[in-house]
C-alpha cells in the first residue's frame, strides 16, 4: 500500500473493528456470567421450596416421606428442574420424574457447575447441603447456549458491516484529511524556475498541515531569493569576467602588433594568449551549465530525422578525427524523428567525439553507433582508450572530473561530459558511461525521446 490513504483507512478500519470486536467478547463473557447467575438463582429459589415441602426436621424424613411431600413439587418442576437428594450413608432417597432413575453428576469440591447427561444434554448444577441430605437441582441450559450462539452470530454479522462500513469511512476520512497535503503536492509540482511566485495557500486553523504549509512557503522563499541571486550571477558574471580578460588580451595582442618584444617575451604573451581562450571558453561553459540547472535555456525543438542529421556531420566529423591521427566509423539503424534543437545535439556529438579522440591512442579506431526504436534514440561512441572503472564511470559527468589524462598534457577544462549531461537533460533525455564486455576502451551512450507519432521502420543506413 504505497498511498498513505489507503494506509490511514486501513488502520481506521482495523482499529475500529478490533475495538468492536473487544467489545463484543467483553459483552459475551458478561451475558454469559449474567445468564448462569440467573440459573443459579433458579436453582437456589426451587431448593427454598422443596426445603419448605421437606420441614423444618429433615432428620426424621424416610424416603418415602420425602417423595410424598416434594414429589408434587418436582413434578409440577419437571420442565425446568432435575431434583437429587442423596443421603451419603444409604444412598440416592428421591429422582425427579424427568431424571429416568439417572443421577445427577457430582463434581467433588464444588456446589455450583456444569454437566453433561445423556440423553438430557447439559445442566447447570446446584448443590445444597441438607444435613443429612446432599440436594442437587439442575437447570438446562440449552436455551441459554442458543441465545448465547444468536448472540455471536450477530455479532460477527455486526463486526463485518463495521469492517466494510469502516473502510468506506475511512477512505472518505482519508481523503478529507489529506486534502491539505494534495494541496500542498500540486502547488509544489507549480512551483519551477518560470514560476517561483507561487505559494501554498494557509488554511486559517492553526494545526501541523498550516505549520508546514508556513514551513514550505519560507523554504520557497528561499529558493526563489537564492535562484534570483544565481540568475543575477549567471547575468553579471559574463560583463564583470569577460570584460577585464577581453582587455587584457587586446593589450597583450596590441604588444604583439608593435614587435618591440623579444622572441621568448612573444612566446609568453602567446602563452598569456592561448590561457585566456581557455578562460573564456571555461567561462561559457560553466555559465552554460549555470544556466542550464536553474532551467534558464529555452530550446527551440524541431523535429528532424536523426539520419538525415547525421549525415550532415559527416565532413566537419571525419576532418575532426584525421587531423588527430585516428579514425572513425558509423552506422545508423531505423528511420524516425527526433525532437531536439540541432545546434545542441550538434555540440553534445562533438564533445563525446572530441573527448574519444583525446583518450584514444594514435590510429586508434573511434566507432558511432546510432539506433532507432522501441521510442527512443540511442547514440553511443565507442573509443579504444584505457577505459574507466564503474565507480569512475559514475562520477565521469561531475563537473572538473577528469580521468586518464597523460602526465605532462593539461586537455580540456573537465567540463565537457558536463555539458553533454545538461543537453541531453534539456532534452528529456538520460545519458550514461560504461564498458562492454570483450571491447576495449570506454562507451557513452545517450538516449533522447522519439517524437509523438513517428513510426520508425528498421533499416541499416551508415550516415557517412
Amino acid at each position: 500500500m504505497k498511498k498513505i490513504g489507503t494506509r490511514i483507512a486501513v488502520w481506521y478500519a482495523l482499529s475500529a473493528t478490533t475495538t468492536l470486536a473487544i467489545l463484543f467478547g467483553v459483552g459475551y463473557l458478561l451475558l454469559k456470567n449474567y445468564i448462569f447467575h440467573d440459573l443459579d438463582l433458579l436453582n437456589r429459589s426451587e431448593f427454598r421450596q422443596l426445603s419448605a415441602r421437606l420441614g423444618p426436621h429433615p432428620k426424621k424424613l424416610t424416603s418415602d416421606i420425602i417423595d410424598q411431600r416434594i414429589s408434587e413439587t418436582a413434578n409440577y418442576g419437571s420442565v425446568l428442574f432435575y431434583i437429587n437428594i442423596d443421603y451419603p450413608k444409604h444412598g440416592m432417597l428421591f429422582y425427579s420424574n424427568n431424571l429416568d432413575g439417572r443421577p445427577i453428576p457430582d463434581v467433588p469440591h464444588k456446589h455450583i457447575y456444569n454437566a453433561f447427561i445423556p440423553g438430557i444434554g447439559e445442566l447447570r448444577i446446584s448443590e445444597f447441603l441438607m444435613p443429612p441430605f446432599d440436594i442437587s437441582i439442575g437447570t438446562p441450559t440449552r436455551q441459554m447456549r442458543q441465545s448465547l450462539d444468536a448472540y455471536v452470530e450477530v455479532s460477527l454479522a455486526l463486526v463485518i458491516v463495521m469492517l466494510l462500513a469502516s473502510i468506506i469511512i475511512g477512505l472518505g476520512l482519508s481523503r478529507l484529511m489529506l486534502r491539505p497535503i494534495r494541496a500542498i503536492g500540486t502547488t509544489a509540482k507549480h512551483i519551477r524556475s518560470d514560476n517561483l511566485a507561487e505559494r501554498i495557500t494557509v488554511n486559517s486553523v492553526n494545526d501541523e498541515i498550516s505549520d508546514l504549509a508556513n514551513l514550505l512557503n519560507q523554504m520557497f522563499d528561499r529558493l526563489e531569493m537564492s535562484f534570483k541571486q544565481t540568475q543575477q550571477f549567471a547575468t553579471e558574471v559574463s560583463h564583470e569576467l569577460k570584460t577585464p580578460l577581453s582587455l587584457i588580451r587586446l593589450n597583450a595582442e596590441k604588444m604583439l602588433d608593435d614587435g618591440h618584444l623579444r622572441s621568448e617575451q612573444e612566446d609568453a604573451v602567446l602563452v598569456q594568449l592561448e590561457e585566456l581562450e581557455r578562460v573564456n571558453q571555461m567561462i561559457d561553459e560553466l555559465l552554460f551549465i549555470s544556466r542550464t540547472e536553474a532551467q534558464g535555456v529555452k530550446l527551440k525543438l524541431v523535429p528532424q530525422d536523426p539520419s538525415a542529421f547525421l549525415y550532415s556531420m559527416e565532413h566537419d566529423a571525419k576532418a575532426l578525427t584525421e587531423h588527430e591521427g585516428k579514425h572513425l566509423s558509423s552506422q545508423h539503424h531505423g528511420h524516425g524523428r527526433v525532437a531536439m534543437e540541432e545546434k545542441w545535439i550538434r555540440r553534445l556529438i562533438f564533445n563525446l567525439l572530441v573527448n574519444a579522440i583525446n583518450v584514444s591512442p594514435p590510429g586508434g579506431n573511434i566507432r558511432i553507433e546510432s539506433v532507432l526504436g522501441n521510442g527512443v534514440w540511442r547514440l553511443c561512441v565507442q573509443d579504444e582508450g584505457p577505459g574507466l572503472t564503474d565507480e569512475q564511470c559514475k562520477k565521469v559527468f561531475d563537473r572538473f572530473v577528469r580521468f586518464n589524462v597523460p602526465s605532462g598534457e593539461d586537455r580540456g577544462s573537465g567540463l565537457g561530459l558536463a555539458i553533454c549531461r545538461s543537453i541531453v537533460d534539456l532534452h528529456g533525455g538520460r545519458i550514461h558511461a560504461g564498458t562492454k564486455p570483450g571491447v576495449p576502451g570506454l562507451r557513452v551512450t545517450f538516449e533522447l525521446p522519439m517524437f509523438a507519432g513517428s513510426e520508425p521502420r528498421h533499416a541499416t543506413e551508415p550516415p557517412f
